[in-house]
């Protein structure tokens, strides 16, 4: 027994590095965004190395796109929970994530540090082509959590909601939650509109093509038991710790944990979120929100790393690498304990009609919130002149029709902003 031990720790570590590896690769060269990521992950993981088949890739990616959170980084952890287990997961976790967390947070350094003259100029070229990146997002995801007309109602309820603040801004007193308003309210109809009102079958493993996985193994169960638990104590504790120790430091664990736990539809759907936990604090300016927003598109990698950005913008922090580092645990545990705690019961989850319901519900009321969060402040802080428009147009028409790339067209209006304006 003693004997046959080390090969196979040494195996184990093999695994992991591999994993780590292959991971750093696609972290440094995966643009374009959750689709573009899936599509690499199927290209080297199922068709290269070959380390799991077309269905059970299809079921991961089917699983993550029900949680809330990072789809591409929690399939990411999904892989590489398979391949080493949790060591390959956290493995698989930072090696995707690490290169474009390095470079937001160097960004927003060099940003920090520098004088506004300097800087505006090359910054608001980011802000106009945010406002293009962000219509074009949308574009690209009403289809599927907004494909019919009760959807499509709860998000414009959802967005009726969000904007409450801006369009009774002179009824309501300061009293008033901006987070109820805003983010609370728009999530509740969506949840409760979903579980009454789209519930409907689900679609089983033949209709998907997705392979019936046998029952999970007791320890695997034990594992997702422990990590739900944990999911569970980090949204209960962690505003108690913002409220016992108030500071920025643990409110940003709070508020991102908060984020992470919530989001549904990926890294564009998060800004309403972010945008509430940071910007109306005053923690960090609305112009360095959406210059941070404006380079996490022009890196690889999740733009969930965007927080990365944000915490090290973030006043009264010890230094900006503990805001960075806060927020981007903060953001990102929560969706690394969800896929280790769904993983082993996500056969039952996804023939459960009620939980189908509150997806497709919740869905459509972060469609809504993103459109209110392009209608302000994206919309309202991005253009502010005829010229702002001009250049948001093109960048728009290149992304929808030209099909250019997303880095391109950050890069051309990240230099005209410095040339022009």
């Amino acid at each position: 027994m003693n004997e046959s031990k080390p090969p196979n720790s040494d195996a184990e570590k093999r695994a992991v590095i591999e994993t780590f590896l292959a991971f750093l690769r696609l972290g440094c060269t995966s643009f374009g965004g959750p689709v573009a990521h899936l599509g690499a992950f199927q290209r080297e993981f199922v068709l290269r190395r070959r380390w799991l088949d077309e269905a059970s890739y299809a079921d991961l990616v089917s699983l993550c796109q029900f949680l809330p959170g990072p789809a591409s980084s929690q399939v990411g952890i999904a892989l590489g929970l398979g391949r080493a287990g949790l060591p390959g997961a956290l493995a698989a976790f930072l090696g995707f994530t690490l290169p474009s967390a390095c470079l937001l947070f160097a960004f927003a350094a060099f940003a920090s540090q520098n004088s506004s003259t300097l800087l505006n100029p090359w910054i608001h070229g980011l802000k106009v082509v945010a406002v293009a990146l962000v219509a074009h997002a949308l574009i690209g995801m009403r289809r599927t959590l907004v494909p019919d007309a009760p959807r499509l109602a709860i998000a414009l309820v959802a967005a009726l909601l969000s904007l409450s603040p801006v369009l009774l801004k002179n009824t309501l007193g300061p009293e008033v939650s901006a987070w109820r308003l805003t983010l609370a309210a728009p999530l509740a109809v969506g949840l409760f509109s979903g579980l009454f009102f789209l519930r409907k079958d689900p679609r089983g493993a033949e209709e998907t093509g997705v392979t019936t996985k046998k029952t999970a193994e007791p320890s695997h169960l034990r594992r997702g038991k422990a990590s739900l638990i944990a999911f569970i104590a980090l949204l209960v504790f962690t505003p108690l710790l913002a409220r016992v120790f108030p500071s920025v430091e643990t409110s940003l664990v709070a508020g991102f944990t908060q984020a992470g736990s919530f989001v549904f539809g990926g890294g564009h759907v998060v800004l309403p979120f972010l945008h509430t936990l940071v910007v109306s604090p005053g923690w960090v300016t609305n112009d360095h929100f959406l210059a941070a927003y404006g380079a996490a598109q022009a890196v690889p990698g999740p733009l969930f790393t965007v927080a990365t950005a944000l915490g090290a913008f973030a006043h009264g922090t010890a230094s900006p690498l503990v805001g960075a580092t806060l927020a981007t645990l903060g953001i990102f545990l929560p969706a690394f304990l969800l896929v280790c705690g769904a993983l082993p019961f996500w056969e039952h989850l996804r023939r459960s009609s009620h939980a189908q319901g509150i997806l497709q519900g919740v869905n459509a009321s972060v469609f809504g919130l993103l459109i209110a969060t392009f209608c302000a402040p994206i919309s309202t802080s991005g253009v502010q002149s005829i010229t702002d428009a001009v250049l948001a147009t093109l960048c728009f028409v290149a992304l929808v029709w030209g099909k250019v790339p997303t880095l391109a067209v950050v890069a051309v209006s990240f230099l005209i902003g410095g040339l022009l304006f």
